[in-house]
């Protein structure tokens, strides 16, 4: 008896964790990929300080606060091109945009693809030569060197192992550490000030490097640089920014979906609209600020103007973020005018007059475009972190978004932004499922499948918008109404965990169900996970590799295999192959030899997947199996 009694016990815990795993399946994760970096031309080597590209030194005062430089730091200010310029990553900024380091390269990938154990140097942002011989300036000068800095912002926290690190470089050439601050949870953005005294520091080829160390397990673990300055006549009391601008982004012409196509939008414009725009303004002086703030409207590409101008004045109380409202346009423009399919923006620009001469106004001006175009959204494009289900080993998983139609339409594929993992997550295959309704939600008695796309695979190439694109090989017509869109995650494949992207920045519900038991349940999750239904004309599927094109090809034969294979590889560089099983753990690694063989005797039968890396191309992955 007092077995049963043991047996019995444990099945009762097993049912009650079980119950409980639903509620704690859903996650927030890592981005690893950040594909604007990614397919945006590279057009210097990263530089340390061996050379540099200025022909002349930069003159005093040096000033950036990354309003407007895209998303590689200013090359007229900066040597390398490894930080992530943006507007999404840091939380409540000094002003907009902000140089953000991780872990992932210039290419906005991982540094090691294969590692997640590893803490390595990782980005760097370097400074042109700056002028500090001592025929401009003079240790007595009062020069001082100032920034702020940010860990977290809107991704995650670097490890108490990471650090963020200042080098100034001496006349000698050499760098010597001036500053450092461990990895920590969020903070407000915080402001350093270094004096520069010693003559070691003053020369006319003067430069400054910031240094992240990161753990590559959080390979988007986040620092945020801002507003850095270099100045003579300064005091280390001289803390204040006198600028007043944009910080956040605004918000979107839509009240819930960030972009529809025009035609859903047109059919009822006043459900869509939101009733005003909201900006956010910054006052860094130490006392009130008075401007005036207007916005603009101009329909793209036919350039006609849907809202003029009208000058509003406004005043921010010292050093606040004020919240500034605009009321929404309701000019429309013919749907017959524009074509059943076309893309159309609204271009929506904000803008102040400048408060007082000297006042930076890169950040006086934000514009936000809203587009209409084949897709429906609740993500603004950008991914902060990643959402994922971790699955209870034999159950499957299930997440759907709910969307609405105004009108009769057509559903022609989904496009998908993925987060990406370390180790790769190319064999976790799922399904795309559209339904009418699913059980429990909104008072429907059961789920309505309406189409499946099976045998669908991860990808992580920037084709449109930044998202791998899955189309469907019937067209799936929707009535007016709601539908629910998303994936299915089989059990037991080694699917668990696919990571996909998540906008941190919305706000409002997610639209968002799960499930891994036996009902949907709400997500709890903040933010929009970034799957978007295609809609209207045939789409063309992703059909490019996650990386740049190579030259050479490269093959693992025989396969199957039982206990040797040998890799055949036709490049001339350096190549390092990986082998990881179903569940994407790595099972052998190494350097590429010619004539090498690799035991895998020892391997399990079943499915693998190889990886082979070369220079700077990863190669597509072969699937090996072992008999």
């Amino acid at each position: 008896m007092k077995h049963r009694i043991i047996v019995l016990q444990i099945f009762i815990t097993g049912i009650l964790l079980l119950a409980g795993l639903a509620h704690g399946q859903e996650y927030e994760g890592h981005i690893n990929y950040n594909p604007a970096l990614f397919n945006t031309p590279v057009t210097a080597s990263p530089v340390f300080a061996k050379k540099t590209s200025a022909t002349d030194p930069l003159p005093l005062p040096f000033f950036e606060d990354f309003t407007n430089t895209g998303v590689y730091p200013d090359m007229a200010k900066w040597t390398d091109r490894n930080v992530y310029i943006n507007n999404t990553m840091g939380f409540k900024p000094i002003s907009r945009g902000v140089a953000t380091f991780d872990a992932l390269d210039q290419r906005g990938i991982p540094y090691d693809s294969f590692s997640n154990t590893t803490f390595r140097i990782a980005d760097s942002l370097t400074s042109q030569p700056i002028n500090l011989s001592l025929n401009v300036v003079a240790p007595g000068d009062s020069v001082y060197f100032s920034f702020f800095y940010q860990p977290q912002g809107n991704g995650f926290y670097p490890l108490p192992q990471d650090s963020l690190m200042l080098f100034f470089k001496t006349r000698f050439g050499g760098y010597v550490k001036i500053w450092s601050a461990p990895g920590s949870t969020l903070q407000p953005f915080r402001q350093v000030m270094i004096p520069i005294t010693d003559t070691l520091y003053f020369d006319s080829f003067f430069q400054f490097a910031f240094i992240n160390k990161a753990a590559l397990a959080w390979a988007d673990a986040i620092w945020n640089v801002d507003y850095i300055r270099l100045g003579a006549g300064r005091s280390a009391g001289d803390t204040v920014v006198n600028d007043l601008g944009f910080t956040a982004e605004p918000t979107f012409l839509l009240n819930d979906y960030t972009s529809i196509p025009y035609r859903q939008y047109f059919t009822n414009p006043a459900a869509e609209r939101a009733t005003q725009y909201i900006c956010s303004l910054r006052n860094n002086y130490n006392m009130p600020v008075g401007v005036s703030d207007a916005y603009t409207a101009t329909a793209l590409p036919l350039g006609t103007l849907l809202k003029p101008a009208t000058l509003t004045p406004v005043t921010v109380p010292a050093n606040t973020v004020q919240q500034v409202t605009f009321p929404q346009y309701v000019t429309l423009l013919p749907l017959s005018s524009l074509g059943y399919y076309e893309k159309v923006i609204f271009q929506n620009k904000f803008f102040i007059t400048s408060p007082a001469p000297g006042d930076p106004t890169d950040n006086d001006t934000v514009i936000r475009d809203q587009v209409f175009d084949n897709y429906l959204a609740y993500d603004d494009g950008s991914a902060e972190k990643s959402y994922y289900l971790s699955l209870y080993p034999t159950l499957p998983g299930r997440i759907a978004i709910e969307h609405h139609l105004n009108r009769a339409d057509t559903m022609r594929g989904m496009s998908i932004y993925f987060g990406r993992q370390v180790p790769f997550a190319f064999n976790k295959g799922f399904n795309i499922n559209v339904y009418r309704s699913l059980a429990g939600v909104n008072g429907a008695p059961a789920d309505e499948l309406l189409y499946t796309k099976e045998y669908c695979m991860p990808g992580y190439a920037d084709t449109i918008n930044n998202f791998w694109v899955y189309r469907f090989d019937d067209a799936l017509p929707l009535p007016p109404g709601t539908f629910f869109a998303g994936i299915f995650l089989p059990a037991e494949s080694g699917s668990d965990s696919l990571y996909l992207g998540l906008d941190v920045n919305r706000i409002g519900s997610n639209h968002t169900y799960f499930k891994v038991l036996s009902a949907w349940e709400p997500s709890l999750i903040s933010g929009a996970i970034m799957m978007r239904p295609l809609l209207g004309q045939d789409v063309t599927g992703t059909r490019l590799p996650d990386v740049p094109a190579v030259k050479w090809s490269w093959n693992i034969y025989p396969n199957p295999a039982r206990d040797v294979v040998r890799i055949d590889h036709e490049g001339s560089a350096r190549a390092t192959y990986a082998i990881m099983d179903i569940q994407g753990r790595k099972v052998a690694e190494g350097a590429v030899s010619r004539d090498m063989s690799i035991d895998i005797s020892s391997f399990a039968p079943g499915i693998y997947f190889a990886r082979l890396v070369s220079g700077d191309a990863i190669y597509p992955a072969i699937k090996l199996i072992k008999e």
